[in-house]
């Protein structure tokens, strides 16, 4: 059963290879997903943490951050009318 989860990161060092990262966070570890903002994600999967961490791992190194929690329905924020009902549907359905 997919659970909402969101995900923030920092990759911090040179020459890091953001489009696996992505990749990987878009096709292995969600279901759904939207990326309104520059580092962050706001999705649905079926793994745990530590199974979506276990699957990054490949691409991260010591001076990355990555921070992945599972979130409730209880939300406010600044975002379009377009991106809230993309997230009342789709997030929290």
């Amino acid at each position: 059963m997919s659970k909402p989860y969101m995900l923030t990161y920092d990759l911090n060092s040179p020459g890091q290879n953001y489009d696996e990262v992505i990749k990987t966070i878009e096709n292995d570890i969600s279901t759904v997903c939207c990326k309104y903002w520059e580092s962050s994600y706001l999705f649905r999967s079926n793994l745990t943490t530590k199974q979506m961490i276990d699957k990054l791992k490949p691409y991260l190194d010591k001076g990355d951050r990555f921070f992945i929690t599972e979130i409730v329905n209880n939300k406010t924020g600044w975002l379009t009318p377009k991106q809230w009902d993309f997230i009342n549907e789709n997030i929290y359905d």
